[in-house]
């Protein structure tokens, strides 16, 4: 399925059959069929959001695909939809240094289980990234080599960028 929100907006492409043409959309769909449950573009940017449990192989696949090659991780973050669900979307920003492609991945997390494989085995700056989005989310990343808390205090209870976080801080 992909998603293509009606609007006159310019660059934002309304013809699916060009979306799923795109060469990362091609590489995904054919190696995992059932990874991407939407694929969007937006001013040029294209976004595609992948099934939790399929995002360590996809990004590897994105990385090492000689046609690809998205080999820097440009950010991690994450988006806080409370109070729907799924909750959490955790966004990566990747880029092909070798031919200037961008590409944002989003995956989709639910709060009673707020947690996704870590790849900071695949791009080791995802370390940090991933321990920044833990510390102020509280999504977990499996197989972190060391998940623990960044910005905050280790003593610090709760985390600060949900939406259901007190605004006036801990009691």
């Amino acid at each position: 399925m992909t998603d293509t929100p009606q609007s006159s907006a310019p660059n934002r492409t309304e013809d699916a059959s060009a979306l799923e043409a795109q060469l990362p959309v091609q590489k995904l769909r054919a190696a995992f069929p059932s990874a991407l449950s939407r694929v969007i573009e937006f001013r040029g940017e294209l976004t595609l959001v992948i099934q939790p449990g399929s995002l360590p192989e996809a990004c590897e696949l994105l990385k090492s695909d000689p046609d690809l090659q998205f080999n820097f991780l440009a950010d991690i973050t994450a988006v806080d939809r409370y109070p729907g669900e799924p909750r959490f979307e955790i966004v990566y920003h990747l880029l092909s240094t070798a031919t200037g492609s961008r590409l944002r991945l989003r995956a989709p997390l639910h709060s009673s289980d707020a947690c996704i494989d870590s790849i900071s085995g695949l791009w080791p700056g995802a370390d940090m990234l991933e321990r920044e989005v833990f510390d102020l989310f509280g999504v977990r990343f499996r197989g972190h080599p060391r998940l623990r808390r960044l910005l905050m205090p280790d003593d610090w209870e709760g985390y600060p960028l949900r939406k259901d976080y007190p605004v006036e801080g801990p009691r």
